[in-house]
């Protein structure tokens, strides 16, 4: 069971970058974030024609995330619980039945968290859109809880808008100020983490240099001035599971991409 995370910032940008991708990769499902669409909006016949079946939670110009896949989905959820009042389209979780078993994948966009007020210590606030980033990490932890608790394969995919090390970002010193790298950034998402999940891509690539972003600007790609912040982390039977892990790196040089790419594992499932 090939699972997929990509942020495609912006479906209608991706138009064909996306079906490329999938045409060469073949995942058996994947977590889209920023479609940047509403669901009415989504290009949907063109994802089925390729034999996906096509499950959105969108919003307007913003955000949005997707699954596309190409087996059963059951149990589709839209929403990160535990706050009733949040219109962001960020979260979206469905079981997968393989050939095997079923895994619950939830496809997450996590809030970026800029900018960052800084009180007189010196020590961020927890205000405005940073504030959001870390009570959205703390529902996501309440979630994954309830995740784990189910004993089931897990698989939590997307942009985390998070760089968990310094090897994680080829010029961390530049990162220091940023809700990506802060040190309270970094805690809430080991507080996900130690509950017991598996970083995927860490349980078997070790050492600096394994980006996932670049930016558009400053020739970050032909610099590779790069960051990791698409993860998969995998509840323990999930991690029983992994075959493989690989980041797509040179979809970053093809034609009108994202400034993302994907990140994919394949489960024995």
């Amino acid at each position: 069971m090939k699972l997929a995370t990509f942020n495609i910032n912006g479906i209608k940008a991706r138009i064909e970058a996306l079906p490329r991708w999938l045409d060469s990769a073949r995942p058996d499902v994947v977590a889209l974030q920023e479609i940047k669409s509403v669901d009415e909006g989504f290009p949907r016949a063109l994802f089925e024609d390729m034999g996906y079946r096509v499950e959105t939670h969108g919003q307007k110009s913003f955000n949005g995330v997707a699954l596309l896949s190409r087996l059963p989905l059951e149990d589709v959820t839209r929403g990160l619980p535990g706050a009733p009042e949040d219109e962001q389209a960020r979260w979206i979780e469905a079981s997968v039945i393989g050939e095997k078993r079923a895994v619950r994948f939830c496809g997450l966009y996590l809030p970026n968290g800029n900018p960052v007020s800084f009180g007189p210590d010196g020590a961020p606030e927890a205000e405005g859109k940073y504030g959001y980033k870390l009570s959205w990490m703390a529902r996501m932890r309440q979630r994954a809880t309830e995740l784990l608790a189910t004993e089931e394969p897990v698989v939590m995919a997307g942009d985390y808008n998070i760089i968990p090390q310094p090897e994680d970002a080829a010029r961390p010193e530049t990162w220091t100020k940023d809700a990506l790298f802060l040190p309270e950034s970094r805690a809430a998402f080991r507080r996900i983490v130690n509950l017991g999940f598996t970083d995927a891509f860490r349980a078997r690539v070790t050492g600096p240099g394994h980006y996932s972003f670049w930016d558009y600007q400053a020739g970050a790609w032909e610099r590779n001035n790069g960051i990791r912040i698409d993860h998969l982390l995998l509840s323990p039977q999930a991690a029983d599971l992994l075959r493989d892990v690989q980041i797509d790196r040179a979809v970053r040089g093809g034609e009108k991409p994202s400034d993302h790419v994907p990140v994919w594992i394949d489960l024995d499932a």
